[in-house]
């Protein structure tokens, strides 16, 4: 027996495993004795009596772990190189997905890497003085990493969504961002899997040029 069920609880409930077990042994009118696996979560929080909306998987059998994207990033220094314009979210995974086809990718960005910008912003909200090219716009990470961390597209259809976030995870990102249906990497901790992101491109041959603005 596998079937996929929606329960709504509350998030004391939700952040406790017998307390997920049993509403859904209670919703199926099952034993303790089965398997479940979290493959959704929403927060429903438009009245105060606020709900975790879950969608789990039940078994009767063990449910073997979902594999996570895990590509081969081999030598492509001395490859054929494809040029990148932009260190955003676009041009990273560009560049990992050059190296996964055996392409040498090399990216040309106008402002900073993602540490050294951090003085450009801190500039910016004491003085109110902007570099223009380094600052929440530009520069390693683009202009999502100092503002957000968020993770929210409608573009499902026209890609791999899936892929994109199983390889934020294996660049340092939570797991819960697999499940969650408004993913949060957290402001604090993408700079570090964007300089991760970095250093397996500049280890598998890749280039990468800061303050290098094309015209």
């Amino acid at each position: 027996m596998q079937q996929e069920i929606n329960i709504s609880i509350s998030p004391k409930e939700a952040a406790d495993e017998k307390a997920i077990k049993n509403s859904i042994a209670n919703q199926l009118n099952l034993r303790t004795d089965f398997y479940f696996e979290i493959i959704k979560r929403s927060i429903d929080a438009r009245s105060k009596n606020i709900k975790v909306n879950l969608r789990i998987l039940v078994s009767d059998k063990p449910i073997p772990k979902p594999e996570i994207f895990i590509p081969k990033y081999t030598s492509v220094k001395n490859k054929k190189h494809i040029v990148i314009v932009g260190c955003g979210p676009a041009g990273l995974f560009a560049a990992l997905t050059l190296i996964e086809k055996g392409i040498k990718p090399v990216i040309y960005e106008r402002g900073k890497n993602v540490r050294e910008r951090r003085h450009d912003l801190a500039v910016i909200n004491k003085k109110g003085i902007v570099n223009p090219e380094s600052n929440y716009c530009f520069g390693e990470g683009g202009a999502g990493t100092y503002s957000d961390g968020k993770l929210y597209t409608r573009s499902d259809k026209r890609g791999n969504v899936k892929k994109v976030l199983e390889t934020f995870v294996r660049f340092g990102a939570d797991k819960n961002i697999l499940i969650d249906a408004h993913p949060h990497i957290g402001t604090n901790k993408l700079p570090k899997i964007i300089s991760t992101m970095r250093d397996t491109i500049l280890n598998a041959g890749g280039e990468i040029y800061f303050n290098s603005k094309l015209t």
